[in-house]
């Protein structure tokens, strides 16, 4: 495929995918098998994968960091499917964030109790 049909919307696309996963047959799909398991099993595999992009980055070559990323935004995704969240609910709140410093959203945000 060439770089120009790699681009964000290959994750829109296996949004889509999992969704269409959704109470599928977990002996045969492993994001049926991780929806059926629940939220709690996402997020546990999220933070799993999390932890080892860190890893790669920090002790491994690019590819590896490359793979494990791939491997973080797809539980990722999934757990936003879980939870309800569409993609472009995030995109467009990194959307309003494009033009602001780090520094002044953090302060913008709403200060906790």
């Amino acid at each position: 495929m060439s770089e120009n049909k790699l681009n964000g919307q290959v994750l829109e696309q296996l949004y889509e995918v999992i969704e269409s996963r959704r109470g599928g047959d977990p002996k045969t799909s492993h994001t049926a098998k991780l929806f059926k398991k629940g939220r709690g099993k996402i997020c546990k595999k999220f933070g799993e994968e999390a932890v080892e992009v860190i890893i790669a980055a920090l002790h491994e070559k690019k590819s590896n960091v490359v793979s494990e990323s791939a491997d973080a935004l797809y539980h990722m995704l999934v757990l936003w499917a879980e939870a309800g969240i569409r993609p472009v609910e995030v995109w467009a709140e990194l959307q309003t964030r494009v033009d602001t410093s780090g520094i002044e959203e953090k302060a913008n945000r709403p200060k906790e109790d």
